[in-house]
Parts: C-alpha cells; structure tokens; sequence
C-alpha cells in the first residue's frame, strides 16, 4: 500500500488528477508492485537512493568539454556538430509544434519533437547561446499544453515523453520555476500515468521494437522527473528493466533483428538508450547487456548494407536510413572499431540526414570516445543468423562498387511486419543492386482503405496487399497460391567461417511455406569463384501436379530475352541470367503494376523469371546462374553441384 499512498500523495500536491478514482489508485499501485516483485535482486530504487543531479540523462554535466574537444580535432564531428546548429537555426525560424494527428497517429510530431528538443538542447549545452535554451524552453512548452500525447497510439506517448525528459533535464538548471512545473507535470500526466493503465500498457508483454521504444520512454520521462516521485519513477524502471527483457531475448543466439533494417533503427536505438540511462546511473546495466545475442546485433546491422549501399530491406523496412547512432554505442562498448565501417562512410559523404535524424546528437555522445582513423573494414565474408527471422548474407568485398553481395531471407510471415518472402534474396555487382525488395507501404494509406494489415493470418486482409505476399518477392510462388504463415524457413547449412570469397553459400529449407503444395523445397545460393551467383532449387511435388514460378524483381531494364536467358542493364552495367538444368524452358517477364487502388506504386521495376508445369511426386532441381559484368565468365558445370555436395 506504501506505493499507493505515494501515488494519491503526489496526485494531490501536484494537482494532476483529483478526481483519480480509488479503485484506479488501487490498480496502478498493484501495477507497479507486480512489477518489482519480479525483479528480485535488480533493485533499482536502493541503487538510487541519492539520485544524480541534472542533467544526468545521456550526458553528464561536465562532459561537453570532452565532446567539444573531440569536435575540435576532427573535420568529420565538426561537420556534424555544425549541421545540428545549422538545423537549430532552421527550427527557429518555424511555429511550434501543434497537436496534429495523421490517421490515428501523432507520432510524427513527437518525433519531430524529439529532432527539435534534442537539438535545441544540445545546442545550448555545447554553445550556451541563450537564443537555443529560449527556443528549446517554448518548444517544451507547446507539447506540455498539449491535451494528451495521443495514448491510443502508445509510440506517440512514448517519443513525445522521450523528448520532454531529455528537454527538462539538460535545461532544469536554467529553466524557470513555472516552466519546470509545466514539463514535468506534462511528463507525469501524459506520458507516465498513460503507461501506468491496461488500457494503453499492452507493450509490456510485446516482444517487438514497441516494447523497446516504449519502456525506454517511458522511463527517460521517469528519471527526468525523479525527485518529485522517488518511489513511483524507480519502481516504473524496475518494470522496465523487466519488462524490456522480452524483446531482447529475440536477438538470441546471433544478433538478428526479426523485424528487419528499419525497426532495428527504432527498436534496438531506444533499447540502447534504456540500458545507457541506467548504466550512468548506477554502474549496472541489470544483465541486459549480457543477453544471448545483443551486443551482437551491431554486426547484423552492419553486414544488412550492401556493395550498392542499398539495405537488405526485407519485410516492412524502407530504403537507406544514414546515420545509426547506436552503432557508436555498440563499437565503444565492445571496442570494435570496423562495425563503424559503413557509419564512417556517412559521415564522409555528410549522409546522417541532419532534416530528419532525430537521434544525431547522440552518434557525438556515444562516438567521441572511439578514434574514426582506427574504423576499418570487417573482414567476414558471410554472416548468418539462426535467431527467429532467419537470414544469411554473403559478400566477396566490403568497399562500395566493388564485388558481389547477396542477401538472403528465411523466416516466416506470421512475424512481426512479416512479409510472404521466405527465399527471396537481394543482390548486388559492380555498385548495382539487380535483385531487390519493394519494401514496406506506408501504413496510414493501407489502414486508411480500410485494411486489417496487423492480422498475420493466412486469409487476412494483410496479404491482400501486394508488396507483401510472395507475388512481389525474388522467391517462389507454387500453384499462385500464397505462401503458408505458419511456414519457416530456415538455414541448413553454410560455408560458415571458414568460407573464401571463392567459396561462399547458405542452404535454406523453405519446405513449410508451400506445405499444401510441395513434400520439399530447399533453395541454396552461392557465390561461386568470387565472379557470379547460383540460385539452385531442389523441390519435390505432392500428390498432385504444380505450376512453379521462379521469379526475381529487378530495378534493371530488359535489354534481351531469348529461350533460357535474359540479359539485364542498369547504369551502365550488364547482368546475364539463365537457367540450367530444365529442357526448353523459356525466361519471361511479369509488371509491377499495382493490382489494388490501395496498392503503392512500383515504378521502375519488374519481375523476371520463368514458369515450370511440374507432374505429381516428382523431383526438380535447377540453377539460375546470375554473371554480372561485361566480360565473359566461365561457368563450369561441376560447379552447379547438387545441395548435398555443398
């Protein structure tokens, strides 16, 4: 009872609630006292009994100078310090922020915000121009007027609180009386009660980028605002300290992120935030950071880009993203210079999108302390993991331009922003990506025809949406029918560590996707002599006759097409593909167009492949051989060898 009490005390002093009901007192308490129970020894209250003075969230006071000195010495930080005040210089010139919502969302104002406050910020600390703490302080404002930070839509609630904390707590010190009033009851009423109600707080359990994003921000506004609810903030991070387990344990036993490119920039970046905030703290991390496969996702993240510098963006993941801060974090803490190899390339070539990256004064937090002339290149040439959302990614070089890259997918669709796209892979020669992924669709535009998108079952509205079914995917289509949810596939084997850019390759199981269909289906793909790719099939039908597609969706124009081959172009360079290994087949092309008014447009792309009528209870095995580049290659037919001898 001791926390509820504490709960009705504080409710009254800060005249947030009066009307809180006892039986809603009573729940919260109950909330908050479930959650410790379970935490045993993570006891984060007695860690903080004499809790740090402000700021105390991501940068210490005192640790400007040794930012500042890092910027001094190094063209590519002063470009990025710069470019955030030039951003400072733009926001002033804008209106505040306004509760505007799109679709259900609000989420692209509390991002903003965060852009906002965390520059503004950073920008006061590291210059202490008074024009920055002025401007940063009526930004802090306007949100704080807000009527509520949208908590149907909890991520809302969740950024929005995010930059509050981070706004009150690097400004608290020059803040006036009344504005600190005003933020921190903001925090407590729209950010932290909104989380403490069953209503809204169903991401405790989650175990995606939602339980991540919102545990962290939830707890930044909790230390924010620390001493006016000593008791209430540190049993919230205890939760969070629980409750954030959940999705961690998904980067088991390799690193891999099931949600792909994009949520590993949202998810594990607030994940990095959570543990980075309590580490300064207390010293602990709690045994995060120990979790099976965590602090090895970075190495995932890195080998996603490819020699296009395009992602391996498979399921709902967009284009290139730039700039990932927490990459600065995972090379400090494991002291591994060459996972800031691509990272060190944006800041080279000034891609850390200032416009939008809202986290970018955090890559000078977190990167300072770890030398760039030390950053290079990894040396692995394939990289697998076995985690839930099975990928296996294989390349010959690591500069852009130069050699190949393939990355290919296993998984299942039934996963979180799943797509229908077991077995397809993307892949890159000369600087070129010739397979490629579609990716996601904005998701207001689908919900806002009406469509059921976050139902993963098999007959759901969600796979009535073109990018997301096996349709619009490099992998097979059986029958035309989808593939099955409930499938997985997964990596038999590899060439593993012990590969030469000679001699590189996964095998995958894809059997359970077309279940209804198939007795099996494995998909192997190989870079054979450092020069060009095999994507070999060994398939066998059920009991009744199949129509196969192959099919590979391509950004490259169709120069020529004739009996088993086609040849591909695109910038300047030239892709052959043909197909070994079926008598008379004959290569074919299919638009992108899309089937739905709902559909997002494919422009500049194409599926390319062929058709195959497959008689019941039989064997098939095929290559499609992929020879980039001008030069004729030779291709030896002891090379195209079956699975079992891989």
């Amino acid at each position: 009872m001791k926390s509820f009490i504490t709960l009705i005390k504080f409710a009254k002093l800060r005249k947030i609630r009066c009307s809180l009901c006892l039986a809603h007192s009573l729940a919260l308490s109950l909330v908050l006292s479930l959650a410790s129970s379970k935490l045993q020894a993570q006891d984060f209250i007695k860690d903080n009994s004499q809790i740090k003075a402000h700021p105390r969230l991501l940068l210490p006071a005192g640790e400007e100078k040794q930012v500042m000195a890092a910027i001094s010495k190094n063209a590519l930080w002063k470009n990025v310090h710069n470019s955030i005040l030039d951003q400072c210089d733009s926001i002033m010139l804008a209106k505040p922020l306004e509760r505007k919502l799109i679709g259900r969302r609000l989420l692209q104002v509390s991002r903003e915000g965060i852009r906002r406050v965390f520059f503004l910020s950073y920008a006061w600390r590291m210059t202490e121009k008074k024009k920055y703490l002025k401007r940063c302080e009526e930004e802090l404002l306007s949100i704080s007027r807000f009527a509520d930070w949208n908590p149907d839509h909890f991520l809302d609630v969740a950024e929005m609180t995010f930059a509050a904390a981070i706004g009150y707590d690097w400004l608290f010190n020059s803040l006036s009386p009344a504005s600190r009033k005003t933020i921190s009851e903001a925090i407590i009423k729209h950010g932290i009660e909104p989380s403490l109600n069953t209503k809204y707080n169903g991401w405790l359990r989650g175990k995606n980028n939602w339980n991540q994003v919102c545990n962290a921000g939830i707890t930044f506004g909790a230390l924010a605002v620390y001493e006016d609810q000593p008791e209430v903030s540190g049993k919230l991070v205890e939760r969070a300290i629980s409750s954030i387990r959940i999705p961690m344990k998904e980067y088991g036993p390799d690193g891999n992120y099931a949600e792909g490119y994009s949520y590993w920039g949202y998810g594990t970046s607030y994940n990095v935030f959570f543990i980075n905030a309590i580490e300064n703290l207390t010293a602990n991390d709690y045994g995060l950071k120990e979790m099976p496969g965590f602090m090895k996702t970075a190495a995932f993240y890195e080998n996603l880009i490819g020699t296009s510098r395009q992602p391996f963006n498979y399921s709902d993941c967009g284009g290139i993203e730039g700039l990932q801060p927490a990459m600065f974090w995972f090379a400090n803490q494991l002291k591994e210079p060459s996972l800031l190899h691509i990272e060190k390339s944006y800041l080279q070539t000034s891609k850390f999108n200032a416009k939008t990256n809202r986290f970018l004064p955090a890559a000078l937090i977190w990167g300072y302390r770890t030398p760039l002339d030390a950053v290079s290149a990894p040396q692995n040439l394939l990289w697998q993991g076995k985690g839930e959302n099975q990928i296996a990614v294989m390349r010959t070089a690591w500069d852009k331009l130069d050699g190949i890259y393939v990355g290919f997918k296993g998984g299942s669709p039934s996963l979180s922003h799943g797509h229908m796209d077991a077995g397809s892979f993307v892949m890159d020669a000369e600087g070129v990506r010739w397979s490629a992924d579609l990716g996601m669709q904005q998701y207001n535009s689908l919900e806002s025809a009406g469509l059921d998108i976050w139902n993963m079952s098999q007959n759901s509205d969600r796979w009535k949406v073109f990018r997301y079914t096996n349709h619009s995917h490099s992998t097979l289509t059986v029958n035309n029918q989808h593939q099955n949810v409930s499938g997985n596939g997964t990596i038999l084997k590899s060439s593993g560590e012990e590969q030469s850019k000679e001699n590189i390759y996964a095998v995958m199981d894809i059997s359970s996707l077309y279940k209804d269909n198939l007795k099996s289906a494995q998909r192997g793909i190989a870079v054979i002599n450092g020069r060009y790719v095999n994507v070999r099939d060994e398939i066998e039908t059920g009991d009744k006759e199949c129509v196969i597609r192959w099919a590979m969706l391509t950004p490259a124009k169709i120069e020529s097409s004739e009996g088993n081959q086609l040849e591909l172009s695109n910038q300047n360079k030239k892709l052959v593909l043909y197909v070994d290994g079926i008598p008379g087949v004959k290569m074919q092309t299919w638009n992108t167009d899309p089937p739905n008014s709902y559909d997002a447009v494919n422009l500049g792309t194409r599926l390319v492949g062929f058709e195959v009528k497959v008689p019941a209870n039989t064997k098939l095995q095929y290559n499609v051989v992929l020879l980039p580049g001008n030069e004729s290659i030779a291709v030896k037919k002891s090379d195209l060898k079956p699975l079992a001898n891989w």
